[in-house]
């Protein structure tokens, strides 16, 4: 299939990079954190404890269910307060987690097909965790970043792909998203009335009959093929 393509709206975990590894890992390193700055804290939450700690405090703030940031910075604030230790330092403990939040290893194909695509249409990084362009080192190849916490509501509500593409100009059916998340990306930019592509890294089915995704790639540099064929210049489409 082919249809023009002015701009891509991207996700970033699990679309850049695996997610599960970072996760297991800010935990860990946030621990660690908190063993040598907050002993008391460390001993009352350990990493399953403080994983629970986070989960009730969502449930009772569902006001901030898109600022992951926000919740994570509370719930140290609360552990801190529970565990006598001083929760002034939560601000800290929480930027040592975003340092480590933000050092991530690239799937092999996504530098080079996000190189690919920026050559061809603006991008625009379109996401509802709490990844850092400017810290990974890619906020070259983007036009801006749209988070959830930063436009106040999460995907897959419309006003977040909406909000992107009223800062690209353009029309939501002018704008492709790109991401591997069923719900939060596909039918969510589908919805919205943007193009949607499935980044389907597992080979997974398709779990539902309708609607389906306009397209469907394992990796991005697939993408980057489609739109390389599909366009001689970025306003030229192929019929």
């Amino acid at each position: 299939m082919r249809f023009p393509v002015r701009a891509i709206t991207l996700d970033l975990d699990d679309t850049l990079w695996p997610f599960a590894p970072i996760g297991a890992r800010v935990e860990r390193v946030l621990h660690e954190w908190l063993l040598r700055h907050c002993p008391n804290t460390a001993r009352c939450f350990p990493v399953e404890a403080m994983r629970e700690l986070r989960q009730r405090l969502h449930l009772e703030r569902p006001d901030l269910a898109h600022d992951l940031s926000e919740l994570r910075r509370l719930t140290l604030v609360r552990a801190m307060e529970l565990a006598g230790d001083d929760p002034a330092l939560a601000d800290v403990a929480f930027e040592a987690f975003h340092v480590e939040r933000n050092r991530v290893e690239f799937y092999p194909d996504a530098l080079p097909a996000l190189q690919r695509l920026a050559a061809r249409v603006p991008l625009a990084a379109v996401s509802n965790g709490n990844a850092d362009l400017a810290r990974i080192g890619i906020d070259r190849h983007f036009a801006f970043q749209l988070g959830a916490r930063e436009h106040g509501a999460a995907k897959p509500a419309a006003s977040i792909f909406h909000a992107a593409c009223a800062q690209l100009a353009l029309a939501p059916h002018e704008v492709l998203h790109v991401g591997d998340h069923v719900e939060m990306d596909v039918l969510g930019a589908h919805r919205a009335g943007l193009r949607c592509c499935w980044l389907n890294r597992d080979g997974q089915a398709w779990p539902h009959a309708q609607p389906r995704p306009d397209l469907e790639f394992t990796t991005l540099a697939e993408l980057a093929d489609w739109l390389d064929a599909a366009h001689t210049t970025p306003d030229t489409v192929a019929a």
